[in-house]
């Protein structure tokens, strides 16, 4: 797989993508949660991790002004209270081991951060970057406590826009901010079902940086887009 000269702008996603090498977010909050010592059922942890995103999707608790590490803490509370009200883990140790788990998985992104930090440079000096991303609509204070924001003077976030992934219109804003046709834009994400296919079906070329997905058929699936690292873009497209 190259890219050809077409290409003249590209779309990144942000979770997942810049933030965990590819891998599910809740594969990192699992190894946080090991590395906290939370000893708990991973079919539970992956039911606790759903009814976050829920309550997240469904309240307001995070605030534009909110950091990832920010976010990370309200997450992990509201995760580990679940579990808690379920007696997995102890009720006065839930706001300890909240705090651990967020630190970790903070500190695990800021390192893949630092990874795709030469990336977007050198791309940002040979093509307009736009970020389309599913969020809670602090994506914009997220990227300036990175340092990513210089790289990304647009963004279309889908708490901010109302079009959520895998819509493939939140890929079509993205198209239009940077001026383009679909044909002239690479988009690059870690999700098959939400970033790759959608983007693809509007006539972007793609870039599937797979990690460790959230099921076994995510694992499974093959395309022919597939990058290990965000690396593998630059020789791809002649850098």
């Amino acid at each position: 797989m190259k890219f050809d000269q077409d290409i003249k702008g590209i779309i990144f996603d942000y979770g997942g993508t810049l933030d965990s090498r590819g891998d599910h977010w809740s594969e990192v909050i699992w190894n946080g949660y090991r590395a906290a010592g939370v000893d708990v059922d991973k079919e539970l942890f992956r039911d606790a991790y759903v009814h976050a995103e829920r309550a997240l999707a469904k309240h307001p608790y995070i605030r534009p002004d909110h950091n990832f590490l920010d976010l990370l803490r309200i997450k992990m509370l509201i995760e580990l209270e679940w579990l808690a009200d379920r007696g997995a883990i102890e009720p006065e140790l839930v706001k300890l081991k909240a705090e651990a788990v967020a630190r970790y998985c903070y500190s695990f992104a800021r390192s893949c951060v630092e990874e795709a930090r030469p990336v977007l440079e050198a791309l940002a000096e040979r093509f307009p970057l736009v970020l389309v991303s599913n969020f809670y609509g602090n994506i914009a204070s997220v990227l300036a406590d990175f340092s990513l924001d210089k790289f990304f003077p647009q963004i279309i976030e889908s708490a901010v826009v109302g079009v959520r992934k895998p819509d493939p219109e939140i890929f079509r804003l993205g198209v239009r901010a940077l001026g383009l046709e679909p044909e002239q834009v690479l988009v690059v994400g870690d999700s098959l079902k939400k970033d790759i296919l959608p983007a693809e079906s509007i006539g972007c070329r793609v870039a599937w940086l797979k990690g460790k997905g959230w099921t076994p058929e995510e694992d499974a699936a093959v395309h022919p887009s597939v990058i290990s690292s965000l690396s593998d873009l630059l020789p791809l497209l002649g850098i």
